[in-house]
């Protein structure tokens, strides 16, 4: 899959793999994996433990890179286990390494691999800068074990403990004398203008014996580990060294690195299999002291969306009940909402353009709601690699059809006829912006080496499937809405507009819009705080339930914000509200630039063109997909309540 030379094995494998995924999910306590001490072993109970590589990537750098661009430790036999679409697009790599366990076989200082550079050689200078340039960012190992990561385990303020999926390169100590990032555990790294190497790594794996439980061998539990520098005199290493591995700035003499390891195994029977990843999960920062917070913007925000509700409840029960009084002409003078009944459903402006991000903007909210709901029953964990994309990549691809309909049956709304235009724009514009930017992102990370620079097959894989699948479905939606009779309208439209009377400032086109996108950003921006996280400082997310509660929340509010705007300029006769329901609810998205924009340059620590470049790539497809779901949103929620407030009024 990698290679990408064969689409049609990629198509197959990703139809076949998501339909097995549908029934196999990881969930916890499902499918573990037995241990047995070696001889004692068979097909259902292993012996031995393999450590397998993830990519390394950096909080400063948004670039990843391939665990075997560095010069580290590799497997004769090298062997990758099989991605899926969604680890592909996150640019995962994950192969096997050189380092491998015997069960309940403890070991000490066991060599891996030495590393010599020559300072007369070109190529060994090269390596080794690559090496210190992974130092000085901060780069980070990721290592699974048994499809859990192997973490590193500290002491952070308030006494508690922070374990990392990770662990550094190495750390530096600059010119001034100044400590950066990991250089801070260990006195002895206190050399100026140097690098040190961590090429010697403590392991404790935890299982929990099945002697009491019923079945066959142990199942690991946790996988800890302490990374640490030793420099090694001799070819024999003892890995009690008090000196660190030193790596100087300046390459003036050859070095050689020996890479060593020791693993020691524990008993544990209180931990379940079913709840190893706890002790991960719930160290996760900024997780267990933002619980009230948030729960009380929430409560605040259902407070204000209850309160938009009553008011408009009470203030339509009020017109209505005076306008289908006896008297009409008073009922008309003293409101303006009732007097465009004749204009408020004449067709917009670029009606084709608006129906093209609708049904673009259906297919995005159906896709999130089934991918949101499915994660919130745990079935895409964070132990099921790649299982998010590529669930949300497939629902995506197959929810052509209602993309289609929805386009096509507005547009007819609109009295259009360029059916054939329609169809086209709604298959090809939106999706055609996102691949535009993310090819041209994806040259970037090719032109640097980056592991998550897409594979040639793969692109070629996704632009079947886009054309293949999805513009097919879209078409077939489409035939059925321009099929279908146009939506019926609850009052008839006059030949010639009514003029607009002059507006005041805040019933205006633009601070109306800007106004109406300032409540939903209000319930999402924790949670964003949250999602940014997990993607740039590539911490884990799981809070799928409680993100599932924010998604109920936020289309509550989009959906009462956009209404009583809409309301409010009705009343002022301004029967423009088309294009407008979808730009207020839609404005939320100019909002969370604005807040990208600002966890960018107070959250983050990204330093280089290309990976600055690249933030703001990415963050515009995000804020892109999000202007066209919270757009549909406010749009059709309008659309209801225009529709019933003038299907049960009484119009001449």
């Amino acid at each position: 899959m990698r290679k990408g030379s064969n689409i049609v094995f990629l198509l197959g494998y990703l139809l076949v793999s998501y339909i097995c995924s549908c029934s196999a999910f990881y969930l916890p306590g499902l499918a573990p994996v037995t241990f047995c001490e070696k001889g004692k072993g068979g097909e259902d109970c292993k012996s031995e433990i393999e450590v397998f590589v993830n990519r390394l990537d950096s909080v400063e750098s948004v670039l990843p890179y391939e665990y075997d661009v560095f010069d580290f430790c590799k497997d004769p036999s090298e062997r990758r286990p099989s991605e899926n679409l969604g680890q592909v697009l996150f640019g995962e790599r994950i192969e096997s390494s050189p380092y491998r366990f015997q069960f309940k076989e403890d070991v000490k200082c066991e060599l891996v691999c030495q590393r010599t550079y020559k300072k007369d050689k070109e190529e060994d200078a090269k390596k080794l800068d690559f090496l210190k340039m992974g130092m000085q960012l901060n780069y980070q190992h990721h290592w699974i074990i048994d499809n859990m990561p192997v973490t590193w385990c500290y002491d952070v303020e308030d006494g508690q403990k922070y374990c990392n999926p990770g662990f550094p390169v190495g750390c530096l100590v600059t010119k001034e004398g100044r400590t950066k990032d990991a250089c801070v555990i260990n006195a002895e790294f206190n050399k100026k203008n140097t690098f040190y190497v961590f090429n010697h790594v403590d392991i404790k794996i935890i299982y929990h014996s099945g002697e009491s439980e019923g079945w066959r061998g142990a199942r690991l539990v946790a996988a800890t580990m302490e990374p640490k520098s030793f420099k090694e005199t001799n070819d024999k290493p003892t890995c009690d060294s008090s000196t660190p591995m030193e790596v100087p700035v300046m390459f003036s003499n050859d070095l050689s690195i020996s890479y060593t390891y020791s693993v020691m195994f524990e008993e544990n029977n209180s931990i379940k299999w079913a709840s190893r990843w706890d002790y991960i999960l719930v160290s996760m920062p900024h997780t267990n002291i933002q619980w009230f917070s948030i729960m009380n913007s929430l409560v605040i925000v259902l407070f204000l969306s209850g309160m938009v509700a009553m008011i408009m409840l009470r203030t339509l029960h009020k017109d209505i009940a005076r306008y289908n009084q006896v008297d009409q002409e008073d009922a008309q003078e003293e409101s303006g909402w009732k007097q465009v009944h004749g204009d408020v459903f004449r067709p917009p402006r670029k009606g084709m353009l608006l129906s093209v991000f609708l049904g673009q903007g259906t297919q995005i909210f159906i896709m999130t709601f089934i991918t949101l709901f499915l994660a919130c029953l745990g079935f895409l964990s964070p132990a099921n690699r790649g299982a998010l994309m590529t669930c949300a990549v497939v629902l995506w691809v197959m929810l052509g059809t209602p993309a289609g309909y929805v386009s096509a049956r507005l547009y007819k709304t609109f009295g259009g006829e360029k059916w054939k235009t329609n169809v086209l724009l709604t298959a090809l514009l939106c999706p055609g912006v996102v691949f535009a930017d993310f090819f041209l992102m994806n040259l970037i990370l090719w032109v640097e080496g980056s592991s998550a620079a897409i594979p040639f097959g793969t692109l070629v894989a996704i632009l079947a499937l886009w054309f293949g699948i999805s513009v097919p479905l879209t078409f077939v939606g489409a035939y059925f809405g321009f099929k279908k009779a146009a939506i019926e309208q609850p009052v008839r439209t006059n030949q010639i507009p009514r003029q607009i009377p002059e507006q005041s400032f805040f019933t205006k086109p633009v601070p109306g819009i800007i106004m109406g996108g300032i409540l939903p950003f209000g319930c999402i921006f924790i949670q964003l705080f949250f999602i940014l996280n997990s993607i740039w400082s590539h911490q884990m997310y799981y809070m799928f339930g409680f993100l599932f509660l924010v998604f109920i929340i936020l289309l509550i509010t989009c959906s009462e914000a956009t209404i009583l705007l809409c309301y409010f300029h009705l009343c002022a006769e301004d029967y423009h509200w088309w294009w407008r329901s979808f730009l207020t609810s839609g404005f939320t998205a100019v909002y969370l630039f604005i807040y990208a924009v600002h966890y960018f340059f107070s959250k983050l620590q990204i330093i280089g063109a290309a990976s600055t470049f690249l933030y703001f790539g990415y963050t515009m497809i995000m804020v892109l997909i999000f202007f066209l779901f919270t757009g549909t949103i406010g749009f059709f929620a309008c659309f209801w309540f225009v529709n019933k407030i003038y299907s049960v009024v009484k119009v001449d």
